[in-house]
């Protein structure tokens, strides 16, 4: 059973910085997606990256492109991150992560993220 735990929010002034983690367990497959969304209320969810298991490519969101980047843990690839720098009150949000793994998603509970001004 493919599991996505999610942890790492939190409040913080603008301009500071957060780590979301993802651990997830229970996939097989080699070859699957990781993705970290994020969803305001009355708004739309919004892709904010995602990153190939297969080769390691990365996505990211115009907004948050040069203060987002997403890894994973090199040694036991169990935990995705999301190191968020210079965040911005907009990017307040319940960011979930999301496997993507043969045609399904998976995804682990959501974390608040707040930034005050």
């Amino acid at each position: 059973e493919v599991q996505l735990q999610a942890s790492g929010g939190g409040l913080v002034q603008a301009g500071g910085s957060l780590r979301l983690s993802c651990a997830v367990s229970g996939i097989t497959f080699d070859d699957y997606a990781m993705s970290w969304i994020r969803q305001v209320p009355g708004k739309e969810r919004e892709v904010v990256s995602c990153t190939s298991k297969s080769d390691g490519s990365t996505y990211y969101a115009d907004s948050v492109k040069g203060r987002f980047t997403i890894s994973s843990d090199s040694n036991t690839e169990n935990e995705v991150f999301l190191q968020m720098n210079s965040l911005k009150p907009e990017d307040t949000a319940v960011y979930y992560c999301k496997a993507f793994i043969a045609g399904l998603d998976y995804w682990g509970q959501g974390t608040q993220v707040t930034v005050s001004s």
